[in-house]
């Protein structure tokens, strides 16, 4: 098994899905292997506890080996079609989608929950067993350069493509909703999709900054390819942005350097520390164009777009040397590599010096992904615990007889609520600007709420599917199961796209930009969202809260203003947290509004709104953002003495 792993093993085409067998974990099964047919669960709860007690009262009774292998018998979680389990989804497309719609939406979604069952999960695994090897050079010590990726990686990309996981954002068939209707599948792809999420995400915001340049003729066919159903002809692309210097510090860590050729192309040298799917076929970059003398201009303005291709038509690197793949904690299945540019040939795609604000459009868009893939991972670990629930006993009783493990899920469940309606609504003012329906009002909120709600989810991911394992007990820590490898893909959500702090920044510059409007709009949509349920007798006590949590935010950037900037930036990340409570916690009030809510929605919006809202408003009471507590900050963090950074 160990040589087979070392060469890549690679399974027969003719292998069917169910003749993975050995290769799936229980947990991602459903075939019951240890299970007895024509049991029910009680059946075999009764069979399971009488085995035991024999064994305690009886041990003899049964050789020692057959104990030992015996005595732990535990009922795999079985998941169905995601898309006809979640309810809250399908409730949420009801309210919203116009009724023909939703009809045929809900028809694909289904179909393709069905698919996800049958053939993408036995994939997904396929690629984490599978996971990319590096060939740097051949036998005879010629260099090579190979990143080989499994047959379930490149068959992803196939039906990525067949199911228009990209396309239906640009066909625009369900005009503003179209985007909603790519985020569903997207959300039910990607706990299956083996880490082929991450280059669909930049795959997505490539074609948008494409898009968003009025797709010059030189890139037609680059957009024709990232949006194309037709698995021959779609692409993937990367975004090559990190290097050594940097990773969110792009205007002072980039140092690639593009040089003009007589031809009008250009040539790019540089190094790129940090790039995922490096197996994709285009990608956009950043570097500083070189003048006459070979000098550049630094910062943000001497930056500017390329876009380039991976490999040329004859198959061979643009002029691209690998150095290595990374050795990650999780997202194993991708290749993500360190790459030489030396003498790459790339189009320069945007105005010279404008290359950060021109890729901002693929940043809203794989930060919108990243907020899809936390969502995804919470509501994949709840399903699988609630299922759990069904059927393990501990202490002479099902884990669902069990009021704090009931507490316990149901509070990752309201989480999971509160976060699913904020990538709804982000996703929805997206498909509203892209078909040129929204408002000015509308633009300022999805600039705000982008970066809010990643920074926001990524956090409450990584909680909820931590918290999630211990529903399982010592088979969550089991990598058998596959829940390990939901726990490690998810972690990396709070730093993809910038991390917490970095992100929390960016609010704050959406709001001076915006000179406050920003948040007046903000502010002028939650009221809204809360009158909506103002007469509802059930809600009144979550109104309440969310009324007096929005004073407090207003009070609080009057106080905070005339504190200066460094109170701002200490206060950032509390502030970021607010902003995506008080938000959540309207969209839940709103959706509980609904004629037709249930006792659960209503339930959810109460317990959402029953934690802190506005810990900014604490935070700044205590005095935690004064100068005093900034200088404690460095005393605490080198044990006494503050120093620079310049002096470690």
């Amino acid at each position: 098994m160990f040589a087979c792993h070392f060469f890549q093993w690679r399974p027969s085409a003719a292998r069917k899905p169910w003749q993975l067998g050995r290769f799936l974990p229980p947990v991602w099964e459903r075939c019951q292997t240890w299970s007895c047919e024509g049991l029910s669960t009680s059946a075999r709860q009764g069979q399971q506890a009488a085995v035991q007690d024999k064994q305690v009262s009886g041990g003899l009774e049964m050789p020692f080996a057959m104990r030992e292998t015996e005595t732990l018998f535990q009922e795999q979680p079985e998941v169905g079609n995601q898309y006809l389990e979640d309810a809250l989804l399908r409730s949420y497309l009801k309210t919203h989608l116009p009724p023909k719609v939703q009809e045929e939406v809900s028809r694909d979604l289904e179909k393709f929950g069905n698919r996800l069952l049958t053939e993408i999960k036995p994939l997904a695994w396929e690629c984490e067993l599978n996971p990319p090897v590096f060939r740097q050079y051949d036998a005879w010590g010629q260099r090579l350069d190979h990143i080989i990726t499994c047959l379930a990686w490149r068959r992803m990309k196939e039906i990525a493509a067949e199911e228009g996981l990209i396309a239906e954002a640009y066909e625009r068939r369900y005009s503003n909703w179209s985007r909603v209707h790519q985020a569903i599948k997207l959300y039910l792809f990607s706990n299956y999709s083996g880490g082929f999420s991450c280059p669909l995400a930049m795959t997505d915001g490539a074609a948008k900054v494409i898009e968003s340049l009025g797709i010059p003729g030189s890139l037609k066919n680059a957009f024709d390819h990232l949006t194309s159903r037709d698995s021959k002809k779609f692409w993937t692309s990367g975004q090559w942005m990190t290097e050594r210097r940097g990773g969110s510090d792009v205007a002072n860590g980039t140092e690639t350097v593009a040089r003009k050729q007589p031809d009008g192309a250009y040539h790019l040298y540089g190094f790129k520390w940090f790039t995922s799917a490096a197996d994709s076929d285009v990608t956009l970059t950043l570097a500083r164009i070189a003048d006459a003398q070979g000098h550049v201009k630094q910062g943000s303005g001497g930056l500017s777009l390329f876009f380039l291709k991976v490999r040329d038509e004859e198959g061979k690197l643009n002029n691209i040397k690998v150095q290595r793949l990374k050795d990650k904690l999780g997202t194993r299945q991708m290749a993500t590599a360190e790459l030489w540019l030396d003498g790459a040939k790339a189009e320069l795609i945007a105005a010279e010096g404008r290359g950060v604000a021109s890729i901002s459009s693929m940043l809203n868009i794989t930060r919108i992904h990243n907020v899809i893939g936390a969502v995804a991972s919470m509501r994949r670990m709840i399903s699988l615990s609630r299922e759990y629930a069904l059927k393990r006993v501990a202490f002479g009783k099902l884990l669902k007889d069990h009021p704090l493990h009931m507490q316990t899920i149901a509070r990752m469940e309201v989480q999971t609520r509160g976060a699913f309606l904020l990538l709804m609504e982000i996703v929805r003012l997206l498909g509203l600007v892209e078909t040129n329906l929204a408002n000015e009002q509308d633009q300022l909120l999805l600039r705000l709420l982008i970066p809010v709600a990643k920074l926001y989810t990524g956090k409450q991911a990584s909680a909820v599917v931590v918290e999630a394992m211990e529903c399982f007990g010592g088979q969550g820590y089991m990598e058998d199961t596959g829940l390990p490898v939901i726990v490690r893909d998810t972690l990396v959500l709070s730093i993809w796209e910038g991390t917490t702090n970095i992100l929390s920044l960016d609010v704050l510059r959406s709001l001076t930009k915006s000179q406050g409007q920003a948040l007046a709009v903000f502010s002028s949509t939650v009221q809204r969202k809360l009158e909506l349920a103002s007469s509802i007798e059930k809600l009144e006590p979550a109104v309440k809260l969310m009324q007096d949590a929005i004073s407090s935010l207003v009070q609080l950037i009057q106080r905070a203003g005339s504190k200066g900037a460094v109170t701002m930036e200490l206060a950032a990340r509390d502030f970021s947290y607010s902003l995506a409570r008080i938000y959540a916690g309207a969209l839940l009030i709103e959706h509980a509004a609904r004629p037709d809510s249930s006792s659960m929605d209503v339930s959810a919006a109460r317990r959402w709104c029953n934690q802190e809202l506005c810990p900014v408003a604490i935070e700044l009471k205590n005095g935690s953002y004064d100068a005093e507590e900034a200088f404690m900050d460095s005393c605490l963090v080198y044990d006494g003495s503050p120093v620079s950074h310049s002096k470690l």
